[in-house]
Order: C-alpha cells, then structure tokens, then sequence
C-alpha cells in the first residue's frame, strides 16, 4: 500500500502469491500469502491433497457428480467424505442454499491449488476429464429442457456458464473439436433462450475447423451462429444463413428439435421475409418439424411478409400442436405466433393468448419468449386493453434487451413503443423514437409502418423527419435512457387520469 494505488494492486490481484510477500521477518508460513496456505495445505492427506488440487479446474463452483468425473473416483460416496473434510478444513465452501449441495474454494486457494496441480503433471489430464464432463451433460440437460421442468435447465445454465466457458475453451484450444461443439451448440441453444448470447460465439468459432472436417454438429453450429444478429452482427448472420441451407439441404445432418426454420430469422432482419417463408416451407416439407418451431417461425416470416390470412392459416392448430410435446417453450411460442397471427383479426383472442403465454414463459424461464410476448402484448393493450399495462410490458422489453447488448432486439422494442406512444397521442415522442427505431426488420413490421404514417399525418412530413432525424442520431444508450423518461411520463400522466 506504500508503493502502489489501489488500482494497481487491483490489476495485480491474480499473482496474489508474489505480491502479498511481507516486508517483516518472522515465522515462515506467516511470511507470505503462499505459505500460510501450503500450511494448511501440508495438514491434508495424500487423498485430501488430490482431489483438493484437481478441483481446482472447477469455475465457478462444483457439484459432487462434477467432482467425481475430475477426481478419478467412481464412488461417490467415498469422494463425498473427501469433500466434506475439506469443507471441515475450511479448504472447500459448501452452499445448500438451493436445496443441493454445491462446493467452491476461495480463489486465493484455488489458485494455490491448481499450481499443485500443475506441478503433479496431470494438469491436462484433468482438464480434459472436466470439458468432457461438461459435454457429457447435453444429455441429460436437453432431456431436462425438453420437459414440463423446462426451468430447470436454464437455472443449471447460469449457475454452470462459467465452468462451460472454461471446458469450451480448452477443448477448443486442444483441438478436442467434439467436445467443443457439443457444449457450444447446446450452451448457445439455451443461453439464446435466456438473453444470453456469449455462446453464440464459440459456435462461430467452430465454423471453419467444423466444416473443414465435415464435423456431424456443422449443421447445428450453422443454426447457433446464425442468431448473432442479435447483436449487430447482421452480414455474417445471413451469410451463415446461406451456407447453412446447403449443408442442411444435403439431408446428412441433423438440428435438434427440428429448430432449422430459425435459421431464416437473418433474411427477415435485412428486410426480405420472402426468403424467409421460403426457407421455412422447405423445412416443413421434410417433416421434421418435431415441436412446432419451424410452424412458429413460418407464421412470423408471413406476417413479416404481409401474408395475413396465410399467417392465420398457419397458426390454426399450432397450440394444440405445441401443447402435445408437453414443452413450455414450444407452447408459449406457439400462442406468441397465435397473437401475432390474430391480432387485427380478433384482438381480444389474440391478447388471451399472448397473456397465456407470458405466463407460461414467465414460469419456465424463458426470457426470449416472454421478451418477445411482452413486447407485443404493449401493442395490443394500448389499443384494447390496459394502457399502464402496456407501459409496463413495453419497459420490460426495452430493458431485457438493452442489457442483454440484443441491439436488433431493443430496435425492435423501440419500434413498439413507438406505436404505444401514437396510440396513447403521444406524437413527437412517438417520431423521435420511430426515428431510432427504423430499420430493415421493423419496416416489415405492420404496426410500425401504419404507425409511421399516422405521424407523418398528424405532425405533417417535415416535423416528423426533424423529430426522427434527432431520434436517428442517438445513441443506443441515449435512446434508451429517452424512451425510460418518456415512459415515466406517460405513466404519471395516466395515473392522474384514473385519479
């Protein structure tokens, strides 16, 4: 502290070991950081010792089967009693706050730990043992997913995203291709359904060395890497879009859950939903649309296209459909496609369907949907509903979005907004965030354009295009913290109304 700011220790945290070495003489194991822990470290048993060093592979914490698959041991039991003394020992963290038990180690000993484990030359052994650990779970995790237990498998997501970065990475690094692509796909299936698209990147990773190989799992990274439009990155989604078609077109490979239609999603972000339809037609017509994604997909792709009635067609059946594969994310999807399918035709169903399945999104998880069902249910209740409520869903989605970093998502929010905004009289506003708000995708959006062109009505052509233009300049960040404000207000207003 005499020689460095806190900002400089900070920097240095992770040498811990080198740099918290005491200027005073005294008793050895108190001289430094290291040896007060080699101390404890020296009080444990060969077995102790073992498992301490490789657990300490482990980011984020462990559970006893994880610890089993690094350990070495089959026996659960006898790793549970090796764990559980080195909880008494202060060495291991236990939490059961979940109601199961999940152990950790303070990163001072971790690292302490993982230089033992180095030094005992099984580092890399144990490496790979713990990503294939990890690989190891698709299974059982999907099976979760693909269950009214649907919740589950993305509150194991979270609390193991940290260990899944670190199993992909060295996978990766190592040129273990199976094993990286397996926890690439399925942690970017998932974490898409949780506004989390980190993984996202590591299937795009996966790309070249996969396709160099004609890796089994191409097909299934094509379709994970392809939603990176989410983010901004637009050119290279549809151009995974394309390649894509053609390993799938090939029959050779396979997508989970017959999710291919989602593919199409980049043609609909660059304002052309007719290859969208296209897309999705063709995937239906290899009959392998299992739970009812591709039927979802191609609702929006026709609605984005202005094929009303043949939207409606296609949702006619759809939930009865999704609700028979027993999958919440199906079913909620399904009455979002129903809403979005029906919402001119018969708004008062279309808004019982999208309030179910909010409700069903909400209750297993899945914030994609309920993002999704919540943004256009703002729409729908300004018109014939609630207009606090439609406040309230709208702000949802904006916020979801922008913290998630879905750039397209939070355009297409703003867009909705947008039509709140007009609908509650609320004009300029309503310009300067359509102004934002515009692009390829929300220009195919009927609300937005019909919104669009009652502003330009009210306001008259020039006020409009100076109040989006000023919208337009913004940035992300600013827009957002705009439309926030503007909300408040709107909200105020209308509380004083009811009073």
């Amino acid at each position: 502290m005499q020689s460095m700011t806190v900002t400089e220790l900070r920097d240095r945290v992770d040498d811990r070991f080198r740099l918290l070495v005491g200027s005073r003489r005294g008793l050895e194991r108190h001289q430094t950081l290291h040896h007060a822990v080699a101390w404890s470290y020296d009080l444990l048993d060969d077995t102790e010792k073992m498992l301490l060093a490789r657990s300490s592979v482990f980011a984020g914490g462990f559970d006893l089967a994880a610890a089993c698959a690094v350990g070495g041991c089959g026996d659960d039991l006898a790793t549970l009693d090796v764990l559980d003394a080195l909880v008494r020992k202060s060495l291991l963290v236990a939490d059961r706050s979940s109601g199961r038990t999940r152990f950790s180690m303070l990163e001072t000993v971790r690292q302490f730990a993982e230089e033992q484990l180095v030094a005992s030359g099984a580092a890399n052994d144990v490496r790979n043992a713990h990503a294939r650990h990890f690989a190891g779970r698709e299974t059982d995790i999907m099976s979760l997913w693909d269950s009214p237990r649907q919740r589950d498998s993305y509150e194991w997501f979270a609390v193991e995203l940290a260990n899944l970065r670190t199993a992909f990475r060295w996978a990766a690094d190592q040129g273990d291709l199976d094993t990286a692509a397996i926890i690439a796909t399925y942690a970017a299936f998932l974490g898409v359904l949780v506004e989390n698209r980190e993984p996202i990147a590591w299937a795009e990773e996966l790309i070249e060395p996969a396709r160099a190989v004609d890796h089994p799992r191409l097909a299934f990274l094509y379709v994970m890497a392809s939603m990176c439009w989410a983010v901004g990155r637009i050119e290279e989604a549809v151009g995974y879009a394309d390649a894509a078609q053609v390993v799938i077109a090939s029959g050779r490979y396979e997508v989970p859950f017959g999710d291919e239609g989602v593919l199409g999603a980049a043609y609909a972000v660059i304002g052309q939903p007719e290859r969208y339809v296209e897309w999705c037609r063709a995937q239906l017509a290899r009959g392998r649309d299992t739970h009812t994604f591709t039927r979802v997909a191609l609702v929006g792709a026709l609605t984005f296209a202005g094929c009303g009635d043949e939207a409606q067609a296609a949702a006619n059946g759809l939930i009865d459909a999704a609700e028979a594969t027993r999958n919440p994310c199906a079913l909620s999807l399904a009455l979002y496609s129903y809403g979005t399918a029906y919402r001119f035709a018969d708004p008062v169903r279309a808004l019982e369907a999208l309030r179910r399945g909010l409700l069903i999104a909400r209750d297993s998880g899945n914030r994609y949907a309920e993002i999704l069902l919540a943004a256009l249910l703002s729409s729908l209740e300004a018109e014939h509903g609630d207009p606090l409520a439609a406040l309230d869903y709208i702000t949802l989605a904006v916020r979801t979005y922008h913290d998630a970093g879905n750039t397209t998502g939070v355009r297409g929010a703003l867009s909705l907004l947008a039509v709140v905004f007009d609908r509650l009289e609320r004009f300029e506003p309503a310009a300067t965030i359509a102004g934002f708000a515009f692009s390829p995708l929300t220009a195919t959006v009927p609300e937005f354009s019909t919104t669009v062109a009652h502003l330009r009505d009210v306001l008259d052509d020039q006020s409009y295009e100076s109040l989006a233009h000023k919208g337009e300049a913004m940035s992300t960040a600013a827009m957002v913290t705009y439309a926030y404000d503007q909300i408040d207000q709107a909200r105020t207003e209308l509380n004083a109304v009811s009073k």
